[in-house]
């Protein structure tokens, strides 16, 4: 047996035994996940993960398979949710939500920007939650981790922050909609908007009712796919801050040290399609796919739990990896973004239909 043979060999086994105690974690996330669905298995794994490895953390042994879980498994799972979606879902969400769902976004970003810097939450952190929050919370934080290149216990308090807001959104927004009278539609408008992961936009549509749990799903859907300019604009910025020469502008939410220029790099078509992450290209391939139908109907929960039990394997690596005392350095002030995130993209949302006579 050659050493060309012998390498890959070795290095595939090296993964084992990390790749397995994050899935094992992530097997039991999933059953809580079923049992809890408010709760979810992303969440469920990473707390867990943070657990194990507050109580023993992986030595040598297990690092290599839980770098690989956290990462490479993370950017698979990125790729098949694209499975869930298709361009003709943004025809059919309707010119009505849109509107609400482009401005929400907006404001949120703009806000995770504004109250982050004011907050002092370090940009990774800010980001994360941001785009958690604005989108479609784990699965997005999972798409913007590695692009951005956030560290373990960024990710771990972010998904941990959004899932407070998570469970606050199911129990207060069905006394919101009833409260302010909304329809089915208005509401399942409101949910798929302002409630960033899928599991809590279903329970608290389904708490409202069935149509209401219908629409908020398709808006849902058509809502992640903002992952794909997010991610394009956020590879863009950490380009320009990693590039020699170039200066990143004012404002930019990617902490740390720069070397200025006054001559910013020439950006060739080339050099912007080395900056698309290769699961992002797979992601929207995925997604083309999936709208010229070759995908089988039967296929798509399965693929769709495929990619769910991955990205809990993912976010399982990264509670284990988690510094829990750095977790408790962080304070308070996330909690504090995400809170206010959590407000004013609920307000946002309502303020919106109101102005385009959604409710």
């Amino acid at each position: 047996m050659t050493n060309a043979t012998v390498r890959p060999l070795d290095r595939a086994a090296a993964l084992v035994p990390g790749l397995a105690l994050a899935t094992g974690i992530a097997v039991v996330a999933t059953v809580i996940g079923r049992l809890l669905p408010v709760v979810g298995a992303p969440v469920s794994g990473v707390l867990i993960g943070a657990v194990v490895g507050t109580i023993r953390r992986p030595g040598a042994l297990f690092r290599p398979g839980i770098s690989t879980a956290s990462r490479t498994v993370l950017q698979s799972a990125v790729v098949l949710l694209g499975a869930q979606l298709s361009l003709a879902q943004v025809a059919r969400a309707g010119v009505e939500s849109l509107p609400v769902m482009l401005g929400t976004l907006a404001v949120c970003l703009l806000a995770a920007w504004g109250i982050g810097r004011a907050l002092g939450v370090v940009g990774n952190l800010r980001t994360l939650i941001g785009v958690g929050t604005g989108i479609c919370g784990a699965s997005a934080i999972a798409a913007v981790t590695p692009v951005i290149g956030a560290v373990s216990i960024e990710v771990a308090y972010a998904v941990s922050t959004i899932f407070l807001f998570n469970v606050a959104a199911v129990v207060v927004f069905p006394v919101v909609g009833h409260a302010l009278g909304m329809s089915q539609h208005a509401f399942g408008l409101f949910a798929g908007t302002a409630v960033n992961d899928t599991s809590s936009v279903v329970a608290a549509a389904s708490t409202y009712g069935p149509g209401a749990a219908d629409f908020a799903v398709v808006v849902k859907l058509v809502r992640t796919l903002m992952i794909i300019p997010v991610v394009l604009v956020l590879a863009w910025l950490v380009g320009r801050r990693t590039s020699p020469g170039t200066a990143p502008a004012d404002g930019v939410a990617l902490d740390g040290p720069t070397v200025p220029s006054p001559t910013p790099a020439r950006w060739s078509p080339r050099r912007v399609f080395r900056l698309v992450p290769w699961f992002l290209i797979g992601f929207v391939l995925v997604a083309a796919v999936n709208s010229t139908g070759l995908v089988p109907g039967p296929a798509h929960p399965v693929i769709a739990a495929v990619a769910a039990f991955l990205i809990t394997v993912a976010l399982s690596a990264i509670g284990l990896s988690t510094d829990v005392a750095g977790f408790r350095r962080a304070g308070l002030r996330p909690v504090l973004l995400g809170g206010s995130l959590w407000i004013v993209v609920s307000v946002s949302s309502l303020g919106l239909q109101a102005l385009t006579g959604s409710i």
